[in-house]
């Protein structure tokens, strides 16, 4: 079914020339007495790719109807990433292009919610926050008092954040998955 591209959202995911995409930006402007126009800034989930496309406001685009079902990750292998249905135990691999980022964010052994469409795996979609080990970080030094003062920490995943003085090897944070900040300890 398809919606008028004024109805488009960022994260969207739409069906666009054959492939998948979502919609990274929209964007919708009216330049003085002329016809609006919409710019929809894409992405596209097997390849990686990114597309600028300009629209007419009586345009439609064909949103996609998406499933997420929880998997756990596994492995990295050659072939990409590795991860498990825990509903049928079916293997699948998932590629860097299309995980970009999210990794940073997932431990092996971990569950995620792994979003489908038309019944194969596409992406994973991430919590709001995750919780992660500190595996190495400046040691803080005595008299930094000053409340803005922050250190690097490098996390179970490889990613580095900034992190209080405070924060110490082995203990767990919880980390902003949108913006990669450390957002405070995580409770265990």
């Amino acid at each position: 079914m398809a919606i008028r591209v004024t109805e488009a959202r960022k994260g969207m995911v739409i069906r666009f020339e054959g492939e998948l995409f979502q919609i990274e930006k929209y964007d919708h402007v009216t330049p003085g007495n002329w016809r609006a126009i919409n710019h929809l800034y894409l992405r596209n989930l097997k390849t990686g790719r990114k597309k600028e496309v300009r629209m007419n406001s009586s345009d439609s685009i064909e949103p996609v109807y998406m499933e997420a079902r929880k998997s756990q990750y596994l492995y990295r292998d050659a072939n990409g990433h590795v991860f498990m249905d825990n509903e049928n135990y079916e293997q699948f691999h998932l590629n860097d292009e299309v995980l970009r980022d999210a990794m940073n964010y997932i431990v092996e052994g971990s569950n995620v919610d792994v979003v489908y469409v038309d019944n194969a795996p596409l992406t994973v979609q991430l919590p709001p926050s995750v919780a992660l080990t500190v595996v190495e970080c400046e040691e803080a030094v005595k008299g930094d008092t000053v409340s803005n003062i922050t250190k690097l920490a490098k996390l179970e995943t490889g990613l580095q954040i900034k992190v209080p003085p405070h924060i110490k090897v082995g203990e767990k944070v919880k980390v902003n998955t949108e913006t990669g900040e450390f957002t405070g300890r995580a409770n265990e």
